[in-house]
């Protein structure tokens, strides 16, 4: 029983990665699943696609390796945080599609709430902002719209959950309703400092709190599963950025990291007490070890990979995400142009629902190249406002170096431009699956398979640093005109 599985459901498909006894990737399965968007600003799930891949991933990849249960000393899962799903406690079957975090069909809801003067409370027990893109709304909607939802989930005939906490109540056929605090405190029913779901909340959202999962630390028992022929323990859960920060050694207070995924998300630990933003981040829990959390100031950037896939997909100037940079390469470095990538809105810091993507410093000569090279800049000049915001509100980032991952942080051009326009070193780790590796970490300390915080930390490994180029005169005229961009950009301007 030398081996972990790691689940890694994500927004676009699900994955069974399998490490060995060294924390080695030895098996990859994946599969991709349909998205839905029955209305503008709305993103669905089809439930029963959830688990298909994922059931269907594990077991081909446990196999392909010619294994069978008694050689998986543990289940370790990370997901896409803030989707939102309802299920029958009995039967198991979901009332609705899944709600994905991406979905803004929440935002006048949050709104009225808003001008209610609630969101100081909400704010101050949860770390997080009123916004369509937590999972506490979107239940709200679910309970006011689904025929009969309401009556049967106060009855206690129906379960709610994130991503996780279905696949574990799948895995364990029923057995556990269950999530971990990484995943509970993104619903914004969790109360971050008292680490317990809120009942002034849960009555503000209209949410039975008979619906709600069992909170357990990030590495615990999470019942059994013999999806794959025979008993092999659920030992690790966090959520993905959670599980990227875990992955990525950061475990110590002023470490930091970013993963660009379909979004970018930027973790700043801040140690054992959370920090109250006063510049629109998150304040989070990192993980829990041993029923004591790690706390965490995050920044959300809704579009970072999707704007290559946009390219791709709704532009068609390019073929494959790879191709953006060596396209990026070849604009015309005189013209100067801005996309803000508010497909569904601008995340942190300026958390706008209604603001929409934009392009500005068209000319007659912009064409794909210059179309790519902003795209990919974007992303750069978006993750320094999250920085920015950050030094902040903790006085300050010091020495900063940032940690990356995700697909994006593959492309070269694109690290060398982040670290340009944040004067900083990015380092990108030998690593790059940082996710499903702190998912398995957590199960494979779970289990005793893996080594503890401080062994683990000692064997990240760095596959290159990029350091900035870019001279400071050039860095702030190029980030002073991404804000003016942003500024004409918002609806809700100051």
């Amino acid at each position: 029983m030398t081996h972990i599985l790691a689940i890694d459901q994500g927004t676009t498909s699900s994955r069974a990665i399998l490490f060995d006894g060294a924390m080695k990737i030895v098996g990859t399965a994946q599969q991709e699943f349909p998205q839905h968007f029955p209305d503008s600003g709305w993103v669905e799930h089809d439930v029963a696609d959830i688990w298909r891949t994922v059931e269907e991933t594990c077991r081909k990849v446990v196999a392909d390796k010619g294994l069978t249960a008694a050689d998986i000393a543990g289940i370790g899962i990370t997901n896409q945080r803030e989707t939102t799903l309802v299920w029958d406690r009995k039967t198991g079957d979901p009332i609705h599609r899944a709600i994905v975090w991406q979905d803004r069909r929440t935002a006048r809801f949050c709104e009225g709430l808003k001008a209610e003067g609630h969101e100081a409370m909400v704010t101050e027990r949860t770390g997080l902002l009123l916004d369509p893109y937590f999972s506490g709304t979107k239940l709200n909607w679910l309970l006011e719209n689904v025929d009969g939802a309401r009556a049967r989930a106060e009855a206690g005939e129906l379960l709610f959950g994130t991503v996780d906490s279905y696949i574990i109540w799948k895995l364990t056929g029923g057995a556990v309703h269950a999530t971990d605090a990484t995943n509970a405190c993104r619903t914004m029913l969790y109360n971050i400092h008292e680490g317990r779901w809120d009942p002034e909340v849960c009555k503000l959202l209209g949410v039975p709190m008979g619906m709600l999962p069992e909170v357990r630390d990030s590495a615990a028992e999470f019942g059994t599963t013999d999806l794959l022929g025979g008993a092999v323990p659920i030992l690790g859960v966090a959520g993905d950025q959670q599980a990227a920060t875990v992955g990525q050694a950061c475990f110590g207070k002023g470490m930091l990291k970013s993963t660009y995924g379909t979004g970018c998300f930027a973790l700043l630990n801040v140690g054992d007490a959370p920090v109250a933003s006063t510049h629109r981040l998150l304040s989070t829990v990192a993980y829990q070890l041993d029923g004591k959390p790690t706390y965490a100031l995050e920044g959300s950037i809704f579009v970072a990979g999707a704007v290559v896939q946009w390219l791709r997909d709704g532009l068609g100037i390019i073929g494959k995400a790879a191709d953006t940079g060596p396209l990026a390469e070849k604009a015309d470095p005189q013209q100067r142009l801005y996309l803000v990538p508010a497909f569904t809105g601008l995340g942190a810091p300026y958390w706008d629902a209604d603001a929409r993507g934009a392009i500005y410093g068209l000319t007659r000569g912009s064409g794909p190249a210059e179309f790519a090279r902003a795209a990919l800049e974007s992303v750069g000049y978006q993750t320094r406002d999250l920085l920015e915001a950050m030094a902040l509100d903790v006085g300050g980032l010091g020495e900063t170096v940032l940690r990356v991952d995700g697909g994006m942080s593959a492309s070269d051009w694109s690290m060398q431009f982040l670290s340009d326009v944040l004067g900083a070193p990015v380092d990108r780790p030998a690593v790059l699956e940082t996710t499903a590796l702190g998912a398995a970490w957590l199960a494979g300390m779970k289990a005793g398979v893996y080594p503890d915080q401080d062994g683990f930390a000692r064997q990240w490994e760095l596959e290159r640093r990029f350091e900035p180029t870019m001279s400071e005169e050039e860095r702030t005229a190029r980030y002073g005109g991404w804000r003016d961009a942003v500024r004409r950009t918002l609806t809700q301007r100051d």
